[in-house]
């Protein structure tokens, strides 16, 4: 009962949240805090899931100007429990066909995301290009998920390079954010379903060009993040699965 009952008042909040913030990018459209206001709004709704949130932002990052954010992308929680986490300034890049939801769509929009056809392999070549233009010209940071898909409890994916080349296109640096597991420890019928721990890791920068170079780089930032990912699960009382190769 409790799960069904949680379901519809996420659903109706979305709703409404949703409307709020269209309603509030016609008055700022494509304003450069406009996906805070709305990924605030959405985080909120953590309380309804019976979480806590913690958020541990080291000094050094709290005062950088533009970065690439990259983070761990776990299932459809993570727009209650990350999006804590989306800072003033910051855009994400998301794939075209999210502006046909009803509603969520149209504010994923209006706030001034990145959509990209990701089944266009040369539209999302130039869209690097285009990302690490807007991050210059209009003094944004972007938010991406080097893993390209949730990970559904596989543990951390092989990293896509996309992220790394763009803060390598745009000179700035790149902000590996943990947040700990909630695969299988997120349970609707129960009240009270634990912490969530979100950590943002010291910048990288990104020096290197060529195509080695910046895989091997996107191998070892992949690697600490798997190894911040296990110690902040542990903190929270649960455990960061490991990746299997499948």
């Amino acid at each position: 009962m409790l799960a069904v009952i949680r379901i519809i008042l996420l659903a109706l909040a979305i709703g409404v949240i949703s409307i709020i913030s269209i309603i509030s990018c016609l008055v700022r459209p494509f304003h450069r805090n406009n996906v805070h206001f709305a990924a605030g709004m959405m985080g909120s709704l953590h309380k309804l899931l019976g979480l806590k949130i913690e958020i541990r932002i080291p000094e050094e990052v709290k005062h950088l100007g533009s970065v690439v954010y990259i983070a761990n992308h776990q299932n459809n929680f993570d727009i209650f429990t990350i999006a804590n986490a989306v800072q003033p300034g910051t855009v994400s890049v998301g794939k075209k066909s999210l502006k046909w939801i009803p509603f969520f769509g149209q504010m994923y929009w209006l706030t001034g995301n990145i959509l990209i056809d990701r089944k266009n392999t040369s539209k999302a070549m130039g869209t690097i290009a285009l990302t690490a233009e807007k991050i210059k010209e209009k003094r944004l940071s972007v938010w991406l998920f080097p893993e390209g898909t949730r990970s559904y409890g596989r543990g951390l994916l092989p990293f896509k390079t996309g992220a790394f080349r763009t803060a390598a296109l745009a000179g700035v640096p790149v902000v590996p954010i943990c947040s700990s597991n909630q695969h299988g420890s997120i349970k609707l019928n129960r009240w009270n379903n634990g912490k969530i721990i979100i950590e943002f890791l010291p910048p990288v920068e990104v020096l290197v060009k060529t195509k080695e170079e910046i895989r091997a780089l996107a191998n070892q930032v992949r690697e600490n993040m798997a190894n911040k990912l296990e110690e902040i699960s542990t903190q929270a009382g649960s455990h960061y699965p490991t990746y299997q190769g499948k």
